[in-house]
């Protein structure tokens, strides 16, 4: 695994619409071109380029496509602050904050309402921690399901806060898998969620996306993956509108 590095430790970036917009260089050795992707947050630019690249190649090509960049940013939601009627989402619902200085500190939900209580400071920190926590408990029961239907062992599941990634699957087979799915997901369908879920437990069947890993998939996944694929691609970003 190849992490995001600022290349040549430098601070390449980008003007977009008047405002420098960072850029990340990741040189990766399989790499033939030059690749680019936005963070979810808007955040940076995210290039991927050949281990012969340089910087110089990194910059032209951002700022050869500056109206693929604008477009890009243009769909970065905007984040959402949390407080009284806030509203979030959670398995495809809506809850709605309900918050009280007095109240308990410990979250709980009534139907559609998520109560918190504690100082105003400390809400987002307590929801964060509420919806991580369910997060947990709905993915392993997905997971458990998933190799159920695969008649596979479960592994263990770790939630991940990945910037790129929904979900991974490491580990060597038969010593020690471990599954690992973005908590964000949490807010997503449940359709979507668990087809994130199914993706990875294919993967320890099979660790590449051969046409025998589609073919496990489809029969391990109840629903329609094109469909979940489609929701990732078109609002997965607005997931990270909420909590920073």
């Amino acid at each position: 695994m190849i992490d995001w590095l600022r290349d040549d430790h430098r601070d390449p970036s980008v003007e977009v619409a008047g405002q420098p917009l960072p850029i990340i260089i990741r040189r990766h050795a399989r790499s033939k071109r030059l690749t680019m992707r936005m963070a979810p947050d808007g955040g940076e630019l995210r290039i991927t380029m050949p281990t012969w690249g340089r910087t110089r190649d990194a910059l032209e090509f951002a700022n050869a496509r500056l109206g693929w960049i604008e477009q890009q940013l243009a769909k970065v939601p905007q984040q959402i602050e949390l407080g009284d009627g806030t509203v979030l989402p959670f398995s495809g619902r809506d809850l709605t904050i309900r918050w009280q200085d007095g109240g308990p500190r410990k979250v709980r939900r009534e139907d559609d309402v998520l109560l918190v209580g504690g100082p105003r400071d400390r809400l987002a920190t307590r929801v964060q921690r509420w919806f991580e926590s369910q997060a947990l408990h709905i993915m392993r029961q997905d997971l458990t399901f998933y190799c159920e239907r695969a008649g596979l062992a479960v592994p263990e599941l770790r939630l991940s806060r990945a910037q790129r990634r929904w979900g991974s699957c490491t580990g060597e087979r038969d010593s020690g898998r471990c599954i690992r799915i973005n908590w964000r997901l949490v807010m997503a369908p449940d359709h979507v969620r668990r087809s994130v879920v199914a993706h990875e437990v294919t993967h320890l069947v099979h660790f590449d996306h051969s046409p025998a890993f589609y073919y496990l998939l489809e029969r391990v996944f109840e629903d329609e993956i094109s469909a979940a694929d489609v929701w990732l691609k078109d609002k997965g970003r607005t997931l990270y509108a909420v909590f920073g």
